[in-house]
């Protein structure tokens, strides 16, 4: 089971769902990806796929070649990261990540957003997902 990471900047959506696959805190993985030339306030963190597939890839953990579109919840793969809260700024698309897998038997979402009063989510009607990377070998 992988614990919720939460994220310790707004942007850090993405460095906090690696650092949850990995089973690293929030400052190492951002220091990881600091050293990756990646940034939590860079804004294409959050709108390409890219710089969480390199963080995923230098921690050797395999992935899907591409973004699966989301149809339900019961097609989701074991373990993904997971783009919710899609939304378009100046014709950018942006999305929040999370990272979906089942615990025990169960689909529940661990969401990095401080804001939440539980970063491990089971309410799907409000997420919104629009698609998802499988991570294969974690």
């Amino acid at each position: 089971m992988l614990n919720p990471v939460i994220q310790e900047e707004p942007t850090g959506c993405g460095i906090a769902s690696v650092a949850a696959i990995l089973g690293k805190t929030y400052p190492e993985m951002k220091a990881i990806a600091n050293a990756m030339g990646i940034a939590a306030d860079d804004e294409s963190l959050w709108s390409d796929t890219q710089y969480v597939l390199q963080m995923l890839a230098q921690a050797g953990v395999a992935t899907s070649p591409d973004e699966t579109p989301f149809t339900t919840w019961q097609a989701l793969p074991a373990l993904a990261l997971l783009a919710i809260k899609p939304y378009q700024k100046e014709g950018k698309h942006f999305w929040h990540w999370v990272v979906f897998q089942h615990i025990n038997g169960q689909p529940v979402v661990l969401d990095s957003a401080s804001y939440l009063p539980t970063n491990i989510r089971t309410d799907f009607d409000a997420m919104h997902p629009v698609w998802f990377i499988e991570a294969l070998n974690p």
